[in-house]
């Protein structure tokens, strides 16, 4: 059993957390006097990176991967190109840069060497701390190269040498896309200069996919990150090339980054299958995309991560001993450019979190709902208003990605709804699926038991378009209507609807917005939708877009939604959170972008237009912020991730209430809601895969919130849907 967490969460504070206080922003209000110890154990978390070239984990994976190497967890990046890119360690678009003479393994060389000097820069300090290399069987037939901190030997680098796509998008036969597409039958290694790796090898595209699951034995992750496996398409023109099977979309994400996670994917698959030891969280980062889409971190950390690829990218010329060099010179001094739009500013999940993984179910008991190593499982408080909630119970499902979007009818019954990813095979398409299974009775324990999972298919038919879906929200109506709602490929919104969630309507599409700009032939509706009813019946929709919030609202209780009245809003820097609150009026909670600020806008029913009614303490992070109405009124809860990784939760009724920060490292989107007692109540899945929960000592918007308790009890199987 884990045992409770002492004390109480420190006195409202919006101080900056530990990640960003190393870098300070004297905007900021001071650091807090007193902090709670973290319910987590470093011991009992172990994070997994893969990535295509040496800097994806510092363009697009930071801050998150040096709050894991930090915490003093086991962390361990698998790099699967050499990233030898044209061989020229010159800055791009310099008149050095063609002059350089193309030496691949020299270039391959250097960018281990500055990212063994970032990595040691994020654990020890010191960018110079000694690594100790040596050539490692994974596979049988097969050596890496895997170098190991010696002053903190949990944390390791991996380097499996295959030959780069040497292109972002145009048709590459030779690649890991051409191996994944069955173009190739085997693409070679490339040796990096002083490699102890003495040879090059062959990788058919079994081979790579047994290496990562071979990796993944060895190291036993509690959390798996990668790149984005579900890259947007540009609209620029498609790719025409000879093979067929290398055509196709364009898509703003390089090949190597999509291709890389597809065979992470095809891993995990493999290592769930074989009985892994315990479940696995995943997080998908989104690559290039970034760079047209709003920033979303705020500045201080956007400085520290650009510090970081200056060390990678060599920008102080630093002595090394190796003739290669010591770092990528492409990179270095460039990092943090004057765009508003670039990779540095930003660090998004594929997955944008879920604003209703946590219900009640209709004893008044809280429930929760998170995908682990593939497939939903659920937790229950042990008595309502308990605070504590019981084991984790195997729901089922396949393949399952990101957060699960919980329903709860009239009845008090609820139904599950999430994204799964189907893997080629003989006959089968790659493509991903909404799927929805529903409640059809209780465990001994309490936690809901759940029928078959039911395909709900996609709004889009080819299976490529299938890939670049969204993540669902869905709301009941007050007739018992089940409404279901999911980003297009296109960048629409795409719904059916069921009565009692079943019986499903075929897709449709929402009427667009009116007036929705477009950033360099982005998509209009960016992934991180969430869905409400209010107090008189109505649906209401949100989304983010790349210049404000747009709004849908249907005319009378349980209709399709329409386009409402132009927010006027911010432009967001992430998802949008939505709740209901007394007499028609609903409430919104995101990120502003730029600054990450957390942002309160509501919409009174009576005069239709939406206006800024609060913003909560700076504390920066990123991704989506839980809201959930705290009794009656207009009290609301909010929790956020912070500069830190940390989770803050605040109370609002008029204006948000000050930060309290709840120290703990956690995956996706922390949730929030109220339980029989009337006490918010705040719970997240640990970087362990556990549950954590922390509620108020008593109801009301001023009350601190005690510490963290975590699940108690083994896991169990029980009321498993079959995938």
């Amino acid at each position: 059993m884990l045992q409770a967490a002492v004390g109480t969460v420190l006195a409202a504070t919006a101080g900056a957390g530990v990640w960003a206080w190393r870098s300070p922003d004297t905007s900021r209000p001071a650091s807090p006097a007193r902090e709670q110890e973290s319910a987590e154990e470093p011991d009992d978390q172990v994070f997994l990176h893969v990535i295509a070239h040496p800097d994806d984990g510092l363009f697009f994976m930071n801050p998150g991967l040096e709050q894991a190497i930090r915490s003093g967890a086991r962390t361990v990046t698998v790099c699967l190109t050499g990233g030898e890119s044209d061989g020229r360690n010159a800055p791009r678009g310099s008149a050095l840069h063609h002059r350089v003479i193309p030496d691949r393994p020299a270039f391959a060389r250097a960018r281990v060497n500055g990212l063994l000097a970032a990595h040691a820069q994020m654990a020890t300090g010191d960018p110079e701390s000694t690594w100790d290399a040596e050539a490692r069987t994974l596979l049988r037939g097969f050596q890496v190269e895997v170098q190991t901190l010696r002053a903190a030997p949990q944390h390791q680098l991996v380097f499996v040498e295959l030959v780069e796509a040497r292109a972002v998008y145009q048709p590459r036969a030779v690649s890991l896309r051409g191996l994944w597409l069955g173009v190739v039958d085997s693409i070679p290694t490339l040796r990096p200069e002083g490699s102890p790796v003495q040879r090059q090898f062959r990788y058919t595209r079994d081979q790579v996919t047994d290496t990562l699951t071979a990796v993944l034995d060895w190291v036993r992750p509690t959390v798996v990150r990668t790149l984005d496996p579900n890259a947007v398409h540009s609209g620029k023109r498609p790719l025409s090339t000879p093979d067929p099977r290398l055509a196709g979309l364009r898509y703003f994400d390089h090949q190597d980054h999509t291709a890389s996670a597809h065979f992470t994917q095809a891993a995990l698959a493999r290592y769930w299958g074989q009985g892994s030891p315990a479940p696995t969280v995943v997080e998908n980062y989104l690559g290039y995309e970034l760079g047209v889409l709003p920033g979303d971190l705020d500045p201080s950390t956007v400085r520290r991560k650009a510090g970081t690829l200056d060390i990678y990218g060599w920008a102080d010329h630093r002595r090394c001993a190796d003739p290669a060099g010591c770092g990528d010179l492409k990179v270095g001094g460039s990092a943090l450019n004057g765009s508003p739009r670039s990779w540095t500013r930003s660090t998004r999940l594929r997955a944008p979190g879920s604003n209703a993984w946590v219900r009640p179910a209709r004893d008044g008991r809280l429930t929760a709902f998170a995908v682990r190593g593939g497939a939903a499982y659920g937790w229950a408080e042990t008595r309502a208003g308990s605070g504590r909630f019981g084991a984790p119970h195997r729901i089922g499902g396949d393949l399952l990605q990101g957060q699960l979007h919980v329903v709860r009818h009239p009845d008090g019954t609820l139904q599950l709804f999430g994204s799964r990813t189907v893997l080629p095979a003989p006959g089968v398409d790659h493509h991903r699926e909404l799927v929805t299974a529903r409640q059809n009775g209780t465990g001994p324990d309490g936690v809901p038991a759940f029928g078959e999972w039911e395909s709900l298919g996609s709004p889009e038919r080819d299976p490529v378009r299938t890939l670049e879906i969204g993540f669902p929200a869905a709301v009941a109506a007050p007739d018992g209507t089940v409404h279901v709602f999911v980003r297009t490929w296109d960048g629409g919104i795409g719904h059916r609807s069921g009565p009692h969630g079943a019986q499903w309507s075929p897709w449709g599409l929402l009427e667009g917005p009116a007036g929705v700009g477009t950033l360099k032939a982005s998509p209009q509706i960016v992934d991180g939708i969430d869905a409400c009813v209010d107090a008189g019946g109505l649906i209401h929709v949100v989304a983010p877009s790349v210049r404000t919030v747009q709004h849908w609202v249907s005319k009378e209780p349980g209709e399709t939604p329409r386009p409402g009245a132009a927010t006027g809003l911010p432009e967001p820097g992430g998802p949008i959170s939505i709740a209901p609150l007394a007499g028609g009026v609903v409430r919104i909670a995101y990120r502003q972008s730029q600054t990450a600020r957390v942002l309160i806008a509501e919409r009174r029913r009576a005069i239709g237009s939406w206006r800024v009614s609060g913003q909560c303490e700076r504390a920066g992070g990123y991704g989506r912020v839980a809201l959930a109405p705290a009794g009656s009124g207009d009290r609301m809860v909010l929790a956020a991730r912070d500069d830190a990784g940390d989770v803050r939760v605040a109370m609002a009724q008029a204006a948000p209430k000050p930060w309290q920060r709840c120290r703990l490292a956690h995956s996706a989107a922390a949730g929030v809601a109220h339980d029989a007692a009337g006490r918010a109540v705040l719970v997240a899945l640990g970087n362990d895969g556990r549950l954590y929960a922390a509620r108020q000592a008593k109801a009301g918007q001023t009350a601190p919130f005690l510490g963290w308790r975590g699940q108690t009890g083994r896991p169990e199987r029980t009321g498993d849907a079959s995938g």
